[in-house]
């Protein structure tokens, strides 16, 4: 069964959040609360992790998993971010956008889109998840919670327990029922802003 971890959406408890951290470093797979639905999370080198996803969300080597960060200078870290790229990515987070940069040698190669090498980055503006990702350490390997065939993310924890009960190893309940429109998604490898798809994030600066 499916464990759940309650975290306050305001003012996160640390030790709970310390109790996700522990099971995502132990390898776990967690669906979590962000700014644009439920996402699925697990550390950057699980391996394992990344197939389920795979699997859960029937994903293809084209998808772009997402790095979720605590703050500009770690998403730095692990993107190439030209002057240009960085004024208007820093312009835009935190908030409901992912961006697909070329990857830095810090991503595995098994996270990078098969072609292109690159991977996409957020910082959202949601305060379990900015927790999480801030006592893990590092970015958390993420994929919005869209089940095959829908379009919306899954916003309510007792949902995901019905369709993922044994597929998952636990769920970060906030509380209410978060927002289900994904992240506007802008494509900048190639120096140029192509908006990929329109979500929460006005994707008005991008076009």
């Amino acid at each position: 069964m499916v464990r759940y971890i309650d975290i306050h959406p305001v003012d996160p408890q640390q030790r709970t959040v310390e109790q996700a951290v522990a099971l995502l470093r132990g390898g776990g797979l967690i669906a979590y609360p962000t700014d644009s639905g439920y996402a699925l999370g697990a550390q950057i080198g699980n391996a394992d992790a990344l197939e389920r996803i795979r699997s859960i969300r029937q994903l293809d080597d084209k998808h772009h998993f997402t790095l979720v960060c605590r703050d500009f200078s770690q998403l730095g870290q692990f993107v190439h971010v030209d002057n240009t790229v960085f004024r208007a990515v820093k312009a835009a987070t935190p908030g409901p956008y992912t961006f697909i940069l070329p990857g830095t040698p810090e991503v595995p190669k098994r996270l990078l889109q098969a072609k292109k090498k690159t991977v996409g980055v957020r910082i959202p503006d949601h305060k379990v998840a900015l927790a999480i990702v801030q006592e893990l350490g590092e970015p958390l390997l993420s994929s919005t919670l869209i089940l095959p065939d829908e379009t919306e993310a899954m916003t309510q924890a007792w949902q995901i327990a019905e369709a993922l009960d044994d597929r998952i190893d636990a769920i970060v309940d906030s509380g209410d029922e978060v927002i289900g429109e994904p992240t506007t998604v802008v494509d900048l490898s190639e120096g140029y802003a192509e908006v990929r798809r329109v979500g929460a994030g006005d994707p008005t600066p991008f076009e």
